[in-house]
């Protein structure tokens, strides 16, 4: 049997699948991003955004959601290695994880802003 084979790649989805279960859980911020990015996707909706601004309004939200997990996933690892003892090495890796998130999701408000600003003054002065 391939390691490429459908049922293997079934198996690959599932424990994908698993890890979201896992955050969705554990990860205080990423339930919220979760509820924030569906809020922006449903007013996306209601102010009719075109296919181009919705579509960048999920690269941002894809990239934030990402940058959440991928933060999350270097916790657990190096509270797993250094067994949750305290290392100022550890608290470096973490704070520049934790900042990575904060630059993502900056960049995510400011195509926000530019966004959803334009389609309300669009909507109120005309």
């Amino acid at each position: 049997m391939s390691k490429y084979s459908e049922k293997n790649f079934l198996k690959s989805f599932g424990y994908a699948l698993r890890g979201l279960k896992l955050a969705i859980k554990s990860q205080k911020n990423f339930r919220r991003q979760i509820i924030t990015a569906i809020l922006a996707l449903s007013l996306a909706l209601i102010l009719k955004f075109t296919l181009t601004e919705f579509c960048l309004i999920i690269i941002v939200i894809g990239m934030v959601l990402f940058a959440e997990l991928f933060n999350s996933v270097i916790e657990f690892l190096l509270d797993a290695v250094y067994k949750n003892n305290y290392s100022k090495l550890v608290e470096m890796a973490k704070d520049m994880a934790a900042g990575s998130v904060c630059i993502v999701s900056s960049c995510a408000c400011v195509v926000g802003a530019l966004l959803y600003v334009s389609k309300f003054i669009k909507l109120f002065l005309h």
